[in-house]
């Protein structure tokens, strides 16, 4: 390994946006996993896009322009008239309450349907990250046919039938396993897998993360750090965690490594995924550009 993330990836958050409206500041930011994916690789350095379905309201204008100025492409994002997504938060010792969300404006009645189009823009990248936020399900039989690996967070949420419908069609899965025991976690990660999930991350909040993927299973235990927000922590490390794992993909150009060299790339992974945390738990917000809200 040469210690860093190859600069010539070129990634795509597809699915929600939404704005995090902080109840105790006034102030909203842009957010919602997919979008905050893209944000964050693109910080990384990484070649960064979006898709996704944006209201016509003056939240959805504020998350259109910052991404602008960040630099992440917007050219295959749809418009719709409507609510943009957004969820109301309150901090407690930094960290994240949510206490409603408008379940993703827009999008929910108007979630993406892949086109053909779509397709030959999405086979340009190395990696389309999504969730289960961003009413995509449906239509992920038709990205795997792109061959391109798709990343896919789970959250806390999803029923054993919901897993069987999704796994099939993601390389990598993340699920948040702060609540669960030990063991609890270690079922959860074995039946995603068994599912067809291909490599399973579990994070665990200020206790890192476990790696697994039938063979090998790695335990990541950072140190821990005081967060100003929490927001964004588990999407920023999974974020460097994909860049990671990219990287070593294309500096060994090959499956034939040893036990040894895997884990050391899983392991070098999950430290670019900690390292980009441990900066976004410093600020207010995903990853900042706060607004003040009107209304």
């Amino acid at each position: 390994m040469k210690g860093g993330i190859e600069m010539t990836l070129k990634v795509l958050g597809l699915g929600d946006n939404v704005v995090d409206k902080y109840l105790h500041s006034q102030m909203m930011y842009p957010g919602g996993n997919a979008l905050n994916f893209a944000v964050y690789a693109k910080q990384l350095g990484a070649d960064s896009s979006f898709l996704g379905v944006f209201g016509s309201d003056m939240p959805a204008e504020h998350v259109r322009t910052t991404l602008k100025k960040i630099g992440v492409s917007l050219e295959r994002c749809r418009n719709i008239d409507g609510e943009n997504g957004y969820a109301c938060i309150k901090l407690v010792n930094g960290d994240r309450v949510f206490i409603k969300s408008n379940k993703g404006g827009v999008l929910r009645n108007h979630p993406i349907i892949i086109t053909e189009e779509d397709l030959e823009y999405i086979k340009k990248f190395d990696l389309v990250h999504t969730s289960l936020n961003s009413y995509i399900e449906p239509e992920l039989k038709k990205i795997i046919k792109t061959k391109v690996p798709i990343s896919f967070d789970f959250s806390v949420r999803g029923t054993d039938d919901y897993f069987k419908t999704v796994c099939p069609y993601v390389t990598y899965g993340f699920v948040s396993c702060s609540d669960l025991s030990e063991q609890e976690m270690t079922i959860k990660m074995e039946k995603l897998f068994s599912f067809g999930c291909k490599n399973v991350i579990a994070t665990i909040g200020e206790k890192g993360a476990v790696f697994y993927n039938g063979q090998d299973k790695v335990v990541y235990k950072p140190q821990y750090v005081d967060p100003v927000d929490t927001l964004g922590a588990g999407d920023s490390f999974l974020t460097g965690f994909l860049l990671g794992t990219l990287s070593s993909i294309k500096e060994n150009n090959t499956k034939d490594v040893s036990e040894i060299e895997r884990k050391k790339n899983i392991l070098f992974a999950m430290k670019q995924g900690n390292k980009l945390a441990v900066k976004t738990v410093q600020v207010s917000g995903a990853f900042g550009y706060g607004k003040e809200i009107s209304e």
